[in-house]
């Protein structure tokens, strides 16, 4: 990942070293796994333990050293690794163990850490967009429909259903990150031959992993449903700000990104101040879509395996991790700063003069009896009227003769208030997502 859209933290997850110490732990944890089952004496390992090899950027360097002459980078881990014990209990490391032993049980950890610091920003998201939704509950807007004024929606209820759309994607990453938090010690083709499966459950417990049934590698599923789980996250994020985009336009006006003092919206029109970060925002979507296929197309493998997956992934999980945590922090930040133009709102609505209104009183005529075709092209004429710049729709109607509704009805039936009554249980759902964390929290 380039380093404008890069986080220090995730990057240290998925650095060389940061997998170097976990292929160690791995390591280490097979052999104490063996001495507790009493496969090997404390004594003879004890050197092992006592001692441990500092996985830092000098031991790193010389890893990739020996890899230019072994061309196989776990061997030359393991060469490297044996050589600083420098002891005869070195002999125990990768005993028994094939190269995906480590190296997939390895990667499921680092995506584990990597999932939870997203989770993370998630859980800040939500709590976001739900404190901005309750904010703007009653902030009555135009609702659009094939980006035509439809009737009026709140900007509360837009942000409450964004909570609940992210919320439903928690929900993908946590069951993506539990279907990723397993390892194998299984050996070359997930036998066992060497590695009886009750030591391959205690090492991995104790590194706070799950035993999966393996070939000689992890089934690519669960990486492709990790990477399907982070797209999703990513198609979610850019629906929202494409509708930030939307409202940002000159002619809607109704929401703005937030203008540092200095910043400069365009290099040659000084009024410019367009939605960057929502249009970045919905480029960044693109690329974590563009993984999925990668991680299903990893999933078919030769026989027991091959390393045709090795190289995407080596590239994919990373950027794919780093793209959409930026994703969610920057939308978050965006969300708590958004400039809200509430007058706006009001006046978009105002210049509908009354369309808004056409289905009450379309449904009104029909209660009191008036066949419903007849009743549409009533209300159809007059809203022609309304967009020929003739009046207000009720007024119209009110002097239609046809029309079988009361002046007094037709005053009651465009009201703003009366078509955005049942919204409550919308904002209750905010308050009943299960298994929310982030609920508690804010």
């Amino acid at each position: 990942m380039i380093p404008r859209y890069e986080s220090a933290e995730l990057a240290a997850i998925f650095s060389d070293r940061r997998r170097m110490q976990l292929w160690r732990d791995v390591e280490l944890a097979v052999v104490r796994a063996m001495t507790d089952a009493g496969e090997l004496k404390s004594s003879e390992v004890a050197p092992l333990f006592t001692h441990e090899v500092e996985i830092d950027d000098d031991f790193v360097a010389r890893v990739l050293a020996r890899e230019a002459v072994t061309n196989h980078d776990l061997a030359a881990f393991v060469d490297v690794l044996q050589a600083d014990y420098d002891t005869p209990a070195a002999r125990f490391i990768h005993f028994g163990l094939t190269s995906s032993d480590i190296v997939d049980t390895a990667l499921s950890l680092q995506i584990v850490a990597a999932m939870e610091l997203l989770l993370d920003g998630v859980d800040h998201l939500l709590a976001t967009l739900r404190s901005q939704s309750l904010r703007y509950r009653r902030t009555a807007m135009l609702g659009r429909t094939h980006g035509m004024a439809a009737e009026p929606t709140t900007f509360g209820a837009k942000l409450a259903l964004w909570t609940l759309a992210l919320d439903r994607e928690r929900t993908r990453l946590v069951r993506a990150r539990e279907q990723i938090a397993v390892g194998k010690l299984s050996g070359a083709v997930g036998t066992y031959s060497n590695i009886a499966p009750a030591l391959e459950a205690t090492a991995l417990s104790s590194l706070g992993l799950d035993p999966a049934p393996a070939t000689q590698v992890i089934g690519r599923d669960r990486h492709a449903e990790v990477i399907m789980a982070l797209a999703s996250t990513a198609a979610m994020i850019e629906s929202c700000a494409l509708e930030i985009r939307h409202l940002a336009r000159s002619e809607v006006m109704e929401v703005q990104e937030p203008f540092a003092p200095g910043q400069k919206g365009s290099s040659a029109m000084p009024h410019k101040r367009n939605p960057i970060l929502s249009e970045r925002l919905c480029g960044m979507a693109r690329l974590a879509r563009g993984f999925v296929v990668p991680a299903l197309e990893d999933i078919s493998l030769w026989h027991e395996r091959d390393i045709s997956h090795s190289s995407v992934e080596r590239m994919m999980v990373p950027d794919a991790f780093q793209l959409v945590f930026y994703m969610v922090t920057r939308f978050d930040r965006l969300v708590a700063d958004l400039v809200v133009h509430e007058e706006s709102m009001a006046r978009n609505l105002a210049n509908t003069h009354g369309l808004i209104y056409s289905q009450s009183l379309l449904l009104a005529m029909v209660r009191t009896g008036l066949d419903r075709d007849e009743a549409y092209r009533i209300v159809q004429e007059a809203t022609t009227r309304v967009l020929a710049g003739e009046g207000e729709l009720g007024d119209l109607l009110t002097k239609d003769e046809r029309c079988p509704l009361p002046a007094l009805m037709i005053e009651e039936l465009t009201s703003i208030d009366r078509l955005l009554a049942n919204l409550d249980p919308l904002f209750g759902r905010l308050t009943t997502l299960e298994g929310s964390r982030w609920n508690s929290n804010s």
